[in-house]
């Protein structure tokens, strides 16, 4: 049975508000130590890659994620001036 494609609450300003919040988590930290700053950019590397990986299916599955991603912004949300200039 297919799923319904739906932009509920954040996914309305960005597309992927979980990893934005992982990251948000990884980078805002008070002390940044060597050994955390090699797992802040390893973790953002693996986010970065699964959206690209995680978008590619979504196309597939959901042709209207394309509109959709020309649309909103993917991990920063963007004033909506902005986005249409």
């Amino acid at each position: 049975m297919p799923v319904e494609f739906k932009t509920p609450s954040l996914y309305k300003l960005i597309r992927h508000p979980l990893y934005a919040g992982l990251l948000l988590a990884f980078w805002a930290i008070p002390a940044m130590t060597g050994a955390h700053l090699v797992f802040a950019l390893m973790t953002t590397a693996y986010i970065l890659i699964a959206i690209r990986l995680e978008e590619r299916d979504l196309i597939v599955q959901h042709p209207e994620y394309a509109a959709y991603r020309r649309r909103v912004p993917m991990l920063v949300p963007v004033p909506s001036s902005r986005r249409s200039a």
